[in-house]
């Protein structure tokens, strides 16, 4: 006999016990897909007239109860504390008390199985146009940014040890790179999982005469409907893409949080937080964290932990469904809602982060950037690069111990060191002078790097997203 919230228990005499009643209960998370439920039965239920399973009368009152039941829910919330196992049994509980036996009939030809698989494929789809705006979002500020600074000397690093001098702005505009891969990787696998399981039944598709192309074209599946049933109710591949995209932004979020951490320590000064995105001490008052930025490299670790989780839970799971499947949510949904959260957060802290311009330039004359600048213009009095850079090293060593930049070298010195050269080596190794000679594109000089705001700007004008479906 079924149990209150239960769609099944024709063969059980007996109920479930308690602690395993509410160790298999989905409903508190499954809950979200509760309207995609509603979509999925609406379209189904036409499916089913169509195959004469109900008269025009009928399904009229079917849907009836389905849009009260929606607009019941859009009011109240759908609620996650329900004796329901899952959102499915919830749904057609609640539909057999606005139509009656009607609601019953509802399930007719199919299976929780396919009609999970296509509730969260619906549900996806509209978490992923959520992420992509969020990211484009965070693209805009850095873009803001980079328009800002195009023109600002920063020092640049590789291995945290000063490099070559950058502009501010090509440091945002190379973390709206790896974000523009993630716009696109999100994109790809949204395609790739848009088709529809509806109609797959349990595992061997159904019996009814239904037309599965008219129901894809129904829910705006844009591959159509799938065309094997037990890969359609079996398959999480699309889960553990979308796992595997929420990782990646992640770990791209991380290594600009640890950026902009670094750029606002004491040690280096370059930019503050602003008062809505720091937070203080509770025991020294001087402090200014960098709480969100920080929060957000923390968080990366889950999303990793997403992707391991569910590709673990597939990898030996045998065709088609199998209940481990219902782990799938309680692992992708939080780390699609972190990922989402992230992307504001670190939207919010670039808007509130004040570049030093000052200070990062004077410190891009500083820790012998230009050295590399020095060596090239050996090259060009007809020194071979290699001699070249054994001449620019020792030249550093002798500024250490002097104590000054290369530019600053006493003239004496330079000659002695540096015999090859003549001029002034203070205009000729200054950090404007060392960015503008890096005029090739993708290159840091400040006109290239404003035409690549202008080429984001338009870029971004482009991702215009779909509206929810």
């Amino acid at each position: 006999m079924s149990q209150p919230g239960q769609m099944w228990g024709g063969r059980f005499q007996g109920s479930l016990d308690a602690v395993f009643a509410a160790f298999q209960k989905s409903l508190p998370v499954d809950h979200v897909l509760a309207f995609a439920d509603l979509q999925v039965n609406r379209v189904w239920s036409a499916a089913l007239a169509q195959a004469g399973v109900f008269s025009r009368d009928e399904l009229t009152k079917v849907h009836a109860a389905i849009d009260d039941l929606a607009a019941h829910w859009q009011r109240t919330g759908v609620p996650t504390n329900d004796p329901a196992e899952d959102v499915h049994s919830l749904v057609e509980r609640e539909l057999v008390a606005r139509c009656g036996d009607l609601g019953k009939r509802v399930h007719t030809g199919r299976s929780r199985n396919d009609q999970v698989a296509t509730d969260l494929r619906l549900y996806l789809r509209e978490r992923v146009i959520a992420i992509r705006a969020a990211i484009a979002a965070l693209c805009q500020a850095l873009v803001e940014q980079a328009d800002a600074h195009h023109d600002a000397p920063m020092p640049g690093y590789t291995h945290l040890q000063r490099a070559q001098p950058i502009t501010i702005g090509h440091h945002a505009l190379a973390h709206c790179e790896s974000l523009a891969r993630d716009h696109a990787r999100f994109g790809a696998a949204s395609e790739r999982m848009d088709e529809c399981p509806l109609g797959s039944g349990a595992l061997a598709g159904t019996a009814l005469a239904v037309d599965r192309t008219a129901i894809a074209a129904a829910l705006q599946f844009t591959r159509g409907a799938s065309h094997n049933s037990l890969d359609a109710t079996a398959a999480r591949d699309h889960l553990c893409e979308l796992a595997f995209c929420c990782a990646m932004t992640m770990t791209n979020l991380s290594r600009l949080a640890e950026d902009y951490i670094f750029f606002a320590t004491q040690e280096a000064r370059f930019l503050t937080f602003g008062d809505a995105v720091s937070t203080g001490s509770s025991l020294m008052p001087q402090k200014r964290n960098p709480d969100a930025m920080e929060l957000v490299r923390g968080k990366a670790a889950r999303a990793h932990g997403a992707l391991v989780a569910l590709l673990g839970t597939v990898k030996g799971l045998p065709m088609a469904y199998n209940r481990d499947l219902q782990t799938d949510k309680e692992t992708l949904l939080p780390a699609l809602a972190e990922t989402e959260a992230c992307l504001q957060v670190a939207t919010l802290a670039v808007r509130h982060a004040h570049f030093d311009v000052a200070r990062c330039a004077a410190e891009a004359e500083r820790g012998y950037l230009n050295a590399t600048d020095l060596a090239d213009l050996l090259v060009a009095a007809g020194v071979a690069f290699r001699d070249a850079h054994n001449l620019v090293g020792t030249a550093v060593n002798r500024a250490v111990e002097l104590k000054v930049e290369l530019q600053d070298l006493p003239l004496s010195e330079q000659r002695r060191l540096l015999p090859q050269l003549r001029g002034d080596l203070q205009q000729a190794l200054a950090a404007r002078t060392v960015l503008a000679r890096r005029d090739v594109l993708g290159g840091t000089a400040p006109g290239r790097v404003r035409s690549e705001v202008t080429r984001w700007q338009q870029l971004l004008a482009t991702w215009s997203l779909p509206k929810a479906r």
